[in-house]
């Protein structure tokens, strides 16, 4: 058994290795020019599988300020103008319990003190602050209120400039460590160096591998494409949920254990405090609860440039020379949407000599070819993207299934040299584990009937009326689309380079920081295709 284990692993490493003289040949990365590329799936390698350990949040030393109302929780993201980001942080505990005193938001200030880096802190902008609760039926001792959210808009900022700054409220005085981050570059000759992206991350000893790679990676900016805390994985106590019995009877609610956003918060502290970090929903983020309230958690904690969109579950915004659109899939997307007329706009006002580069992402991939979540979003794929192809959206960013794929260029399950490439990057670390089966493998198909769009409603995953699937619901092998998958938890970096070339690297957690897996030059055609 164990000579059968080792012959396995050493194939493995062959294999990879393999791939990465494909990869990279004279020292010079394929380019999608040269694609469609043919199908490769990576084995899976089982050293790396087994029981997914969470962090033992209880003996995190974040966990007990040095004083009272210290900022933690610390995180930067951007605004609707490039001048200005976001500077959001939590002060005081959070409660649990039906009959407590909520924290008054009014008893500290929101303050930022801020300037260009080793020329003081000399700047101030000041901001808001609140809390929320998420509340179960029937006045339930397990309510949970928040502490002190603080939001601060600084603004006037000079672009690609490298800024100090220390949050929280000087009078008291609490306020946080200093810390460092650079402004965006200005369109449309510069982009951000790194662009760092991940989704499923959880609180996970994998979770803890991924951030401390992508962190040593120095990205600019990054984008969590869903599924992020993983709070509702929890029962109100606290204790790994058995969805069968975390439910409450006769109600469409689910516990949720709320603290878990807050070590969640505390330990990505290590990057969201320093690089600007962009959030799309996932299902996990929906945690329905009393009233019917969604999305709580999710749109409390974070700040989002959705003045444009009216929505934080749907907005766009701009980095250098990159437009970056963000998706809602637990929201309406079809036609007559009020997401979609949106998105109608936000695209048609793209300027392509400004940004020229055009970045979609949200949660579950519409070209996936594993077994879990396979053609789920299908209906919102039939609704959007032709919208998405016709303004050229280059490059599409997903998480939701619990591995990577990335695709040729495709539209409407056709090779398309001018269709994006599909990217699910949804292994960072979450509270489950990797998915390893295909729908294309014998017996894994899944009943199209079990395809329906949980949230939304409808039914769209019919079988295919042509291509090599014609009249099935799946391939009998993997599919032409799909350019290469693996089951490795990781994250990915996206480097533009120009106005046509941008380098995408996918990197796992079993190799070192800077060894990428997967990697291939994404190039524009702006004189062939539509933009």
């Amino acid at each position: 058994m164990v000579l059968a284990v080792e012959s396995l692993n050493r194939l493995f490493h062959c294999w990879i290795l393999l791939i990465s003289l494909i990869f990279v040949v004279n020292g010079q990365f394929p380019t999608t020019l040269e694609g469609p590329f043919k199908p490769v799936t990576v084995p899976v390698n089982y050293s790396i599988i087994g029981q997914v350990t969470s962090l033992p949040v209880d003996d995190n030393p974040p966990l007990s300020p040095e004083i009272e109302f210290q900022p933690r929780q610390i995180s930067l993201s951007l605004s609707s103008d490039l001048s200005s980001v976001w500077v959001s942080w939590i002060t005081g505990e959070y409660q649990i319990g039906d009959d407590i005193e909520p924290l008054d938001p009014q008893s500290i200030a929101s303050v930022v003190q801020y300037g260009v880096y080793k020329s003081g802190r000399n700047n101030l902008a000041a901001g808001s602050s609140f809390i929320y609760s998420q509340q179960y039926p029937n006045e339930d001792p397990n309510n949970y209120t928040s502490g002190i959210i603080h939001r601060v808009l600084v603004t006037g900022l000079d672009p690609d400039t490298m800024y100090e700054y220390q949050c929280g409220d000087p009078s008291i005085p609490a306020m946080s460590e200093v810390h460092y981050f650079r402004t965006m570059p200005s369109p449309p000759k510069d982009y951000p160096s790194r662009v760092a992206v991940v989704g499923g991350l959880g609180l996970t000893y994998n979770t803890s591998t991924t951030i401390s790679h992508m962190a040593a990676n120095h990205p600019d900016l990054a984008l969590l494409v869903g599924d992020l805390s993983f709070a509702d994985l929890y029962c109100k106590n606290g204790t790994l949920c058995d969805f069968q019995n975390c439910s409450f009877p006769q109600s469409p609610l689910q516990e949720t254990y709320q603290p878990r956003w807050d070590h969640w918060g505390r330990f990505m502290q290590i990057l969201t405090a320093t690089v600007p970090t962009m959030v799309i929903e996932g299902d996990h983020e929906i945690e329905k609860q009393a009233d019917n309230l969604t999305f709580t958690a999710y749109n409390y904690r974070f700040a989002f440039p959705s003045d444009e969109s009216g929505s934080t579950l749907y907005y766009s915004f701009n980095a250098g020379g990159i437009h970056f659109v963000m998706l809602g899939a637990y929201v309406p997307y079809d036609k007559s949407s009020d997401q979609y007329k949106w998105l109608e706009r936000d695209l048609f006002n793209v300027n392509r000599s400004v940004t020229p580069w055009l970045v979609a992402a949200w949660h579950p991939p519409w070209y996936s070819t594993y077994k879990d979540h396979y053609r789920e979003a299908e209906c919102m794929r039939v609704q959007m993207e032709e919208l998405l192809y016709k303004h050229g959206v280059d490059i599409v960013f997903n998480g939701h299934v619990n591995a990577y794929e990335r695709s040729n260029r495709v539209y409407n399950y056709t090779l398309d040299p001018c269709g994006p490439v599909h990217i699910t990057v949804g292994s960072g670390g979450n509270e489950m584990n990797l998915t390893l089966e295909h729908a294309d493998e014998p017996g894994n198909c899944p009943d199209p009937s079990n395809t329906p769009d949980r949230f939304m409603g409808g039914f769209c995953g019919f079988n295919f009326t042509s291509g090599p699937a014609a009249g099935n619901f799946c391939w009998n092998e993997q599919p032409e689309y799909s350019a290469y998958r693996e089951s490795s938890f990781g994250y990915g970096i996206l480097e533009v380079k120009n106005q046509t070339h941008a380098l995408w690297m996918w990197y796992r957690n079993q190799d070192r920081y800077s060894v990428g897996a997967d990697g291939i030059y994404i190039v524009r055609q702006p004189d062939r295709c539509p933009s």
